[in-house]
Formats: C-alpha cells, structure tokens, sequence
C-alpha cells in the first residue's frame, strides 16, 4: 500500500509557461532526480515521459496535461506538466484551478514571452502562488538579468533573486544560492551530483549585493525580520527560508531561481526551492461551495475526516473501450474505491468503481484518496470537467472551471458511410474530453462543424480521431468564428397567432433589449408583472430568444453580450402554449435586433512576431497590410520582436508567408486577445456571401 503522507509535507503544482521555454525537459530532470524514472526522456528524441501522445511525440510539443507523483527527500509532489501552445490553453486552466501552486519556466533568451504572460494572468486569476525557473542559461543570448526585468515590467510582478549565475552561455557552470552564499555544481553523467563551493572570488562582491537586496525585500514583508535587519543584525537562513515562504504563499513576490533543464543543472535546487517555498493543501484557503438547494456557503476543510468534496477536473475517453478516466482533486475527507458519491452538478450518484494515481499514462491502482491529493477514477458515466463529486449526506456544488470561447471553426465530413457513427462516437468522447471544442451539426445543411482554440487545436483533433477511433474525414478550410452583438438599446413585440379549426396557437411577448457588458453572453430578466404571462409560459419564451441568438440573426454567427428585458405581453386562455410563446420570443427578438444597430466581431489575435532586424520593415508593412495595429518594436539581441493586434481573418496561412519574406528565419506566436467591430464594408460582404471564398485563402 501507498505510504500516506501527512498533509503539509504534499505539494500540488504545475509547471506552466511559453511554448519551448523547457517545461517538459524540466519535468524530465524532476522525475529522474525524484528516483521516479531511470533514465531521462527527451522531448526533441520523442521519449519524454509526460509527452505520451504520437502526436506529441511527433510535434516535441505538449498537447495535454500529464500528471504524475513523485516524491524528493520528505515531501510527495503531485506535478502537472501543461502545455504552453496556445491552443490548448484549456487544459492550463483545468490545472491551475485544481493545483496550490506553480513553477513558472522562462527562456533565458526570450524572457518573457506572449503565453507566459497568459498563463502569469491565469495563475493570477486563481490565486496560485509561483516560484519562477529562469531556464536555458547556456545558449547564446541567455541572461538572467534581462529576465528579470521582464518579470518586472510586463507581468507586473515582484522577483525575488534567489540564485545567480557563475558563467552564461556555454560557460555556464552552476549557480550561487543566495541564502547559504555557497556556490553549486551539478557533477557526473546526468548532474545527479550537487556539489557545493566556495563562492568564486570574481562573483563575491555582486553575490553579497544580490544576497543584501534579498533580505531588504524579505524583510519588508516581516515585521519581526525588519526590526533585526533596521538593528543591523542579519536574520538567519531559517528565519529568511520562514519569511520567503509565508511572502510566497502571500503571493507577495516570487523567487527566482536559474539553471539548464536541457545540461541538468539547477533541477535538483528548484526540487528543495517546491518543498521550502510552494504551499501544502494547508497553507491555502481552505475551498468555498454552496449548498446546491439553499445557496449556503459551505467550507471544505481539508481534513480527511470531514465529508467528502471533489473536483472534477479533466476526462480522458480511452478509445478502446476501457470507459473513460476523471481526474479529481479532494479538497475535504476521502473517498475510497467502490463508494458511491453525488455528482452534485448533474443530480445524480455514481460509483467510484476503481482508483488510480497517474504516473503519465500508466496507472498505478490505490485504494482510497484522501484531502488534499489527486486521484482518478475509472466508471464515472456522467461526470464531465468542472462537475463536483461530494458525500451524498452532505451535496456541496464546488465553483466550476471557466474557458474561453473557441475562435476557429471547420467543417468536417466523414469519408464513407461506415464512417458516419463512429465520427459521431469520436466527436462526443474527444467533446466530454475537451471543453473548448464545439461541435455543431446545421439542422437545415446537416453539415457537422468544429470550432476550438486555433488550426493546431483542430488539427490534432481531426488527426486523434483518425488515430484513435479509426475515423476517415474529408475537412473544409478553417473559418473565423464571428460573433454578432448590438451597439444601442430597442424595443420590439413579437406575436405568433395561428386558427386553423380546432385549437389554435397564441402567443404575445413584448421585450427590450440593450449591449450588455463584454463578455456577459445572453441575460435575460423577467420584468412581467400581474401575469400578463403566464409564469410557466416564461421559460419558452426564454428559450425562443436564446435559440435565435445562438443561430445567429444578422448574418448566422451567435449573438453575444445581450441584455433582454421581457417587459409585456398577453395570453389566450385555450389557445397558448409553450410553443406558441417560443416562437413569439424568437420574432421579437428577430424585430429588437433590426432596431439595435447589430454588428459582426471578428477575433483580434495578439501576434508576437521575432524577426532579424533587415526584415523588420518588411514585416512590418506586411502586418499594416493585414489591418494590423502595430503595439510595440521591441530590441531582442540581435533580432526585433514586434508586438500587434491583427484579425485572425487575416492570419490564415501566415506561417508560411513569413518564412517567404524572413528567407525562413523570423517565428511568431499569437492568442486570441478581444472581440473587435469587423469594418463595415467587409460586414456587408460576409452578410452577402462574397467573403466565403476569400475566408482562410490567406
């Protein structure tokens, strides 16, 4: 049986940052030093561990959140290595919102780059306290200083220097940890060996600055270390270590450490910098619910023998039939194998027919799991993402995870007949899995669309569906994935009255309608009073608007950040009915809008784009050209990183026209950032069609 370690000596954590700032080589390293591996994979051979998908083996890219336990000295760490391409932002979120902190990697060369500051303000938005790795110190361009100030300037945030630098670049030969003031070597094949060194006499005057301007900013943290430090004592490396924890947990400032993941130096100092300085399930806010038929707030403890409460945060479908697998995180009591629990968002019980704990893919069976733990199940039908799973005697509904709404779409059709059903099949298993992929079937085309986070995104989707559920597509060409929304407030009525011998149909409804705030969706109010409507007629006339928002009215794309006050109408004693009122909603609303001013969005994508500095102008008037708004010019070495917002529209097939004028050296990235107006005259095209065929040429 697994040794169960007591709850402050468990770390939950996630490593997260940009795209090949080095996460799952750092993973690698954790997992050898920890004795959890025995040799290391390597994510550009395709044998990294946590990287466990062809596709990811393939790509040298994460595609998934892998999870996994292992343990360092007297600590158990559960890590989850996260993807840092930007189309599977989803799966950053999931983890963040279940994980009690994070190691943060940067590039040594690029700082800090446009998903780093994604994931910085997802970890933001969760309360998740960071320590951060300044990773890649031995390639050229490296600099832990200039990283530093990144950190500072674009996040926002206060470094705490923990570590310098002895060398950089291929000199690059250990660091100098500034609490114990000793310098450290990682020796042997794998730099299992951390030796420790006298300071070199050239780094002793700029590590005993460095070590003075630590406790200056520790200290003004603690009362207690200020009033030794304003006496001129100098606190003690315990009672430094106490206060940088408590300033990290209290997300005060964030501890910087440095190193090569890639020539394993500074993995084994990061490992000690999680247990001394990241939080145990204790050390944090202890969870909010609410009672799902009162609304009370309910707290959960995490204690092992308060009522069970559970997080469901991640579904994986295994295609061979297996079932699927819910990853959970247990923020009160325990739950062991075989009991039953309340799925609290759905209203109903499931079994908890086997336990596991993820080591990558393989599972290594347990018996129970316990506050403040990961767990995953096998046999769970219902749960999704973001359902709560609670002890039936006491239902609590855990806050869910949010995501962002998919920005690309794309038309898929299956190749044969026999492929028909298992597209289907394949389509809701890899929709349970992910929560940003949207599938949608046109009722009047019968056509099946895709929409997710970017063509990468749909890219592998349609390729684990070849792969994994053995499903021939024919695939259209990625489209932007508009949204329509109003600019002033209307009033409409709509009325449906049908008399046709016998019982008739009647329905009348009087709504207003005004912008609602960016990112509100669709509110609807009720303001019907004296039953002018009847009250269980309510509900459908909800539903009409809301379906015919979702379609689409000015030009077929979802209607968002609408409010819609139902204001009047009247009824037929025999001839109403929820139909009826449906349909009056859905013509009111269709009225509203023809009076509100609607307007087509299109996505803004923020673009970072690094190119040699000849090619700057280049690049430049080309992204002016594709109605660009050029942000910053920013000097990287000896390369220029432009920043801009430009409409995703015009970024279809942008990798391969900048490798035309950059003679392939200049590399982008780009996030969706807002929802902007699409200018009139390229409105009126799409409303008219002429656009279908430009879509996606670029």
């Amino acid at each position: 049986m697994t040794k169960e370690y007591p709850l402050e000596k468990i770390r939950n954590i996630g490593i997260i940052a940009h795209i090949d700032a080095g996460k799952t080589t750092t993973s690698e390293r954790i997992l050898y030093y920890t004795g959890r591996t025995y040799k290391i994979g390597e994510v550009h051979e395709g044998t990294a561990t946590m990287d466990y998908m062809e596709q990811e083996q393939e790509r040298g890219i994460t595609i998934t959140a892998a999870a996994t336990v292992c343990y360092w000295k007297d600590i158990q760490i559960n890590l989850i290595d996260t993807p840092g391409h930007i189309d599977f932002t989803a799966e950053v979120q999931r983890s963040l919102r279940v994980l009690d902190g994070g190691i943060v990697i940067f590039d040594g060369v690029a700082g800090v780059e446009p998903q780093s500051e994604t994931v910085w303000r997802q970890a933001d938005k969760y309360g998740v306290p960071r320590i951060c790795f300044v990773n890649k110190l031995d390639r050229i361009g490296a600099s832990l200083e200039r990283c530093v100030e990144m950190i500072k300037d674009r996040l926002g945030a206060k470094p705490l220097v923990m570590q310098l630098n002895v060398g950089i670049e291929s000199d690059f030969s250990g660091v100098i940890d500034l609490l114990t003031m000793k310098y450290y070597t990682f020796e042997g094949e794998k730099g299992e060996r951390v030796v420790e060194h006298e300071i070199p006499a050239d780094y002793r005057e700029r590590a005993q600055k460095a070590r003075e301007q630590l406790v200056e900013i520790v200290s003004e943290t603690d009362d207690a270390l200020l009033e030794k430090y304003l006496a001129g004592e100098m606190p003690t490396v315990e009672e430094l270590r106490a206060a940088i924890r408590k300033g990290t947990i209290e997300r005060k400032f964030f501890p910087v450490f440095c190193g090569s993941a890639l020539k394993n130096k500074g993995v084994q100092l990061l490992l000690d910098a999680v247990a001394y300085y990241l939080p145990s399930p204790l050390d944090i806010p202890p969870q909010k619910g609410t009672d799902p038929k009162t609304g009370e707030e309910i707290e959960c403890s995490p204690d092992p023998n308060a009522p069970f409460a559970a997080l469901v945060f991640k579904v994986i479908t295994d295609p061979t039939g297996m079932g699927k697998l819910s990853f959970f995180r247990v923020y009160s009591g325990r739950i062991t194998q075989g009991e039953t629990v309340l799925n609290s968002t759905k209203g109903k019980t499931e079994r908890m027919a086997r336990l596991y704990r993820m080591h990558a893919n393989k599972r290594e069976p347990i018996t129970e799991v316990s506050a403040g733990n990961i767990g995953v199940s096998q046999g769970l039908k219902e749960a999704i993402t973001g359902d709560t799973l609670c002890d039936p005697k006491r239902p609590v509904l855990l806050e869910p995870i949010s995501f962002p709404e998919p920005v690309v779409k794309l038309a898929i059709e299956p190749k044969t007949t026999a492929d028909q059903d298992r597209m289907s099949r394949a389509l809701k298993a890899l929709a349970d899995e992910d929560p940003t992929l949207r599938v949608a079937v046109d009722e009047e085309t019968g056509q099946t669309t895709l929409a997710g986070m970017g063509e990468l995104h749909l890219e592998v989707i349609v390729d684990r569906m070849k792969r994994e559920y053995n499903v021939d597509v024919r695939v259209g060409k990625p489209m932007v994935a508009y949204r329509e929304t109003i600019t002033r407030p209307a009033r409409a009525r709509g009325m449906f009255k049908r008399q046709s011998g016998g019982k008739g149909q009647y329905g009348d409804v009087e709504i207003e309608i005004e912008p609602a705030e960016k990112g509100k969706g669709f509110v609807f109010i009720n303001q019907i009073v004296g039953g002018v409507i009847p009250k269980e007629f309510i509900p459908a006339v909800e539903k009409g608007i809301k379906e015919a928002l979702d379609a689409g009215i000015i030009a077929g794309y979802p209607m968002v950040d609408v409010v819609v006050r139902l204001v009047d109408g009247s009824y037929h004693e025999v001839d109403s009915s929820e139909m009826a009122f449906k349909i009056a909603g859905s013509i009111a609303i269709k009225e509203a809008v023809a009076k509100a001013g609607g307007i087509i969005l299109e996505p803004m994508m923020r673009v970072e784009v690094v190119v040699p500095e000849e090619f700057t102008g280049t690049v430049v008037g080309d992204l002016n050209a594709r109605r660009g708004q050029i942000q910053s010019l920013e000097q990287r070495g000896n390369a220029q990183a432009i920043r801009a917002f430009v409409p995703l529209s015009e970024m279809f097939g942008y990798a391969t026209d900048l490798r035309g004028m950059t003679q392939g050296r200049g590399t982008f990235v780009m996030e969706f950032d807002h929802y902007a107006e699409l200018p009139k005259q390229l409105a009126d095209e799409l409303i008219h069609g002429k656009a279908a065929a430009k879509d996606g040429k670029r």
